[in-house]
């Protein structure tokens, strides 16, 4: 794990989550986001880049901005990483007794940035319901979920939890039948991690909207907006009340080079932008009649 430093901060909060899928292949993408969006606490998930690596192609990129980075990764896959300019202290790479596959790997970083314990996770995937990973992933949810129980009681877990929390949150539940992310352990696992106090800031500041995070790169899923909504921000009673705005950057999903996620932005204290709504710009088709589309992966 490295960590580099940077200045410090105060004032209204902007954080934001981001699958990045490879940094590498992001950072066309990431650095003009970051100095167009401005958020001031990042987490980024599927950095796939091993800690030194990281520092070497971002950290003086992040310094000239005012960040420090807090970077848990891997050569190949997985990684996450934290951002901040509004401080970064207590910084812990993975989870203490999470289980591996069969090694641990790098899928969790924490730290305190402007007074909130920031966890950036980026949960196992399952594969196949029932496999070894799917067990593997609703173990690891369990640690993070004791993990983030033992508190403190200020404090939001962001990042790709791999599982739609409702069949609101999927463009059609029944495209999804023998899919991992919807079955019910998965989302008992979540709800679990939720029962410890922390709020889904952007469905709860949304509650009817149709609002995707996440859209596969094959068939033209994004433009048909044939989505899921993967990518959360859960955060606990005392950083909740303090959300103005909360919302889907759609636009870093569009253009050249992206990613298959979008951010997620939240501001805390001051709406930067306006309470603007959960997606930016609007979908670009109309949602698809039930049962009509089958998924890319179905057989």
């Amino acid at each position: 794990m490295t960590r580099v430093r940077a200045g410090g901060y105060c004032g209204p909060v902007r954080i934001a989550t981001w699958n990045v899928n490879s940094v590498k292949q992001r950072v066309p993408r990431l650095l003009p986001w970051l100095d167009q969006r401005q958020p001031d606490v990042v987490c980024l998930q599927e950095t796939k880049l091993a800690d030194d690596a990281f520092t070497e192609l971002l950290g003086g990129e992040l310094d000239r901005r005012g960040y420090a980075a807090a970077v848990h990764g891997e050569a190949r896959w997985n990684g996450v990483a934290i951002l901040s300019r509004a401080g970064l202290d207590d910084v812990v790479a993975g989870l203490a007794g999470a289980p591996g596959f069969p090694l641990p790997e790098a899928r969790a970083v924490a730290a305190t940035c402007g007074g909130i314990r920031v966890h950036s996770v980026y949960v196992p995937n399952g594969r196949v319901p029932d496999s070894e990973h799917y067990h593997y992933k609703l173990a690891w949810l369990a640690v993070l979920r004791d993990v983030v129980a033992a508190g403190p009681e200020s404090a939001i877990v962001c990042g790709d939890m791999n599982i739609a929390p409702a069949d609101a949150d999927v463009f059609d539940p029944d495209a999804y039948i023998g899919q991992t992310h919807v079955t019910a352990p998965e989302r008992a696992a979540l709800a679990s991690l939720q029962a410890t106090g922390l709020r889904d800031v952007l469905r709860d500041r949304w509650p009817s909207e149709r609002v995707f995070t996440y859209w596969d790169y094959r068939a033209g899923m994004f433009h048909q907006d044939l989505g899921m909504r993967i990518d959360l921000m859960l955060a606990s009673g005392q950083v909740a009340q303090r959300v103005r705005a909360a919302w889907v950057d759609r636009q870093a999903r569009k253009g050249t080079g992206p990613s298959d996620h979008a951010p997620v932005i939240v501001d805390l204290d001051e709406a930067q932008d306006g309470d603007i709504g959960p997606v930016v710009p609007p979908p670009s088709a109309a949602p698809a009649r039930r049962g009509t589309v089958r998924l890319p992966q179905a057989p």
